[in-house]
């Protein structure tokens, strides 16, 4: 189950919101485009899918990189180590 937090990142990427507590009624829109409390409250229901698809693109990122560079993971964190 997603929290609040991690909705108002995937609604409002950039910030500019303040949170306090876990309610739509305690965000306040300080430098962003407030949203309502629908799309706040939709955003639970959509942030498992939402999140999926950034993990999938992120993994798909990664392992291109390792074959660009001719390194398997294993390696990659060799040398970052």
């Amino acid at each position: 189950m997603a929290t609040s937090i991690e909705v108002l990142g995937m609604l409002i990427p950039n910030g500019g919101y303040v949170q306090s507590g876990e309610t739509y009624e305690g965000i306040e829109f300080l430098q962003c485009e407030p949203i309502t409390k629908k799309q706040f409250t939709d955003g639970f229901a959509q942030y498992d899918a939402w999140k999926a698809t950034q993990d999938a693109a992120n993994a798909s990122a990664k392992s291109a990189l390792l074959n660009k560079l001719g390194i398997t993971e294993d390696e990659a964190k060799l040398l970052l180590s």
